[in-house]
């Protein structure tokens, strides 16, 4: 099964920027899409951005944020600059991925906090 893990996050000032990483445990070509999620504390959880096995990406906030892959690492890569204190959150790496003809499944990363203070 799909096994992903987060890191890059950490403490930045506003204006500052952080770049985040998904690692898959399976090839990014056999993973339907890669979704960025972040949930600040009382809010519900947000897509932040996403990029499909054919590298089609959607990004909610383009001007500050861009999402990229290294399909040699198995790697999903989340760029945010211009960090807000809004941008606060645990940033969640998430999967979509087609075992079967059936089904599909998700799977969730740990998660990564992101601090931005003011």
């Amino acid at each position: 099964q799909v096994q992903l893990v987060e890191s890059g996050g950490g403490f930045v000032h506003t204006g500052g920027s952080l770049k985040l990483s998904c690692s898959a445990s399976r090839s990014l070509f056999r993973i339907d899409v890669v979704r960025w999620y972040r949930q600040a504390p009382g809010k519900e959880r947000e897509l932040v951005a996403s990029i499909t096995a054919g590298g089609t990406t959607n990004i909610a906030d383009s001007g500050r944020f861009t999402i990229s892959r290294d399909t040699d690492k198995n790697t999903v890569y989340l760029h945010m600059s211009s960090l807000k204190p809004d941008d606060t959150g645990v940033y969640y790496c998430n999967a979509r991925f087609t075992p079967t003809v059936e089904a599909s499944l998700e799977v969730w990363g740990q998660g990564t906090l992101v601090t931005v203070s003011s």
